[in-house]
């Protein structure tokens, strides 16, 4: 339906947009553990929809749908972040992983093998994959990275900020953030970089990186995490030093 002004209503524009939150929904999805369910994000998202519906104006500058995928994914974020998505126990045995490595490059000034951090660890090399296979689903960036660190050394990601008036999303799509990323992957090792490469540059999936690489799925997922730990550690040391290249 449309309104007085010949601009489409509310519940009209609601109806016409339900396809962009679940395709959003589902973006994020492919990114997040097992334990995210989609239709959770979708209903999130569909209350990120509403209140953009609510809050936009042609005052604005922007296309509706630029605005509204905006409060969508904030909405999700939302989501996420209020039902703590991430066990804790992951996000411990995901902070020793990369705590491990910093630590280790910062001993051998080169990125450790993985026999090297299961040592450092003192566990076994089977029980560091095995450790590696359980975080099969962390991320790049945390939740909890938005907050303060427990030693109140400030912001994880406040070395890539551009704009203190930036939502967490902004954060994480500005040109800083971005060109660190890609020093981070560039530092990695060559297996890993190649599977960083054919998960997000490729999209593939992990048994089809699994077919590229000749090893099993479940090695892709080890993989993957330690190269999110690399990531993380070259990412967190760059804060600290204040090195940009």
């Amino acid at each position: 339906m449309y309104n007085v002004n010949g601009k489409p209503g509310k519940h009209s524009l609601l109806e016409q947009h339900v396809s962009l939150v679940k395709k959003l929904a589902h973006q994020m999805k492919a990114r997040l553990p097992p334990s995210v369910e989609v239709d959770d994000l979708v209903q999130a998202g569909m209350l990120g929809l509403l209140d953009a519906i609510n809050r936009y104006e042609d005052t604005h500058g922007a296309q509706f749908e630029t605005y509204a995928a905006q409060r969508i994914r904030g909405a999700m974020l939302d989501e996420l972040r209020s039902n703590d998505w991430l066990p804790r126990s992951v996000r411990q045995n995901s902070r020793k992983i990369e705590e491990a490595i910093q630590s280790l490059v910062q001993q051998l000034k080169r990125q450790p093998q993985e026999v090297e951090v299961a040592q450092y660890l003192q566990i076994t090399l089977i029980e560091y994959q095995s450790l590696l296979g359980d975080c099969g689903g962390n991320q790049l960036v945390f939740f909890e990275d938005f907050h303060h660190d427990e030693d109140g050394s400030g912001h994880f990601l406040d070395h890539y900020h551009i704009d203190d008036g930036d939502d967490p999303l902004s954060t994480l799509i500005n040109a800083g953030f971005k060109e660190a990323v890609i020093a981070a992957i560039t530092a990695l090792p060559e297996r890993e970089k190649l599977m960083m490469g054919l998960y997000y540059e490729q999209e593939l999936n992990l048994k089809e990186i699994g077919a590229v690489m000749g090893v099993s799925e479940s090695r892709v997922s080890q993989l993957h995490s330690q190269a999110i730990a690399r990531m993380r550690a070259i990412l967190r040391e760059r804060q600290w030093t204040g090195g940009t290249d």
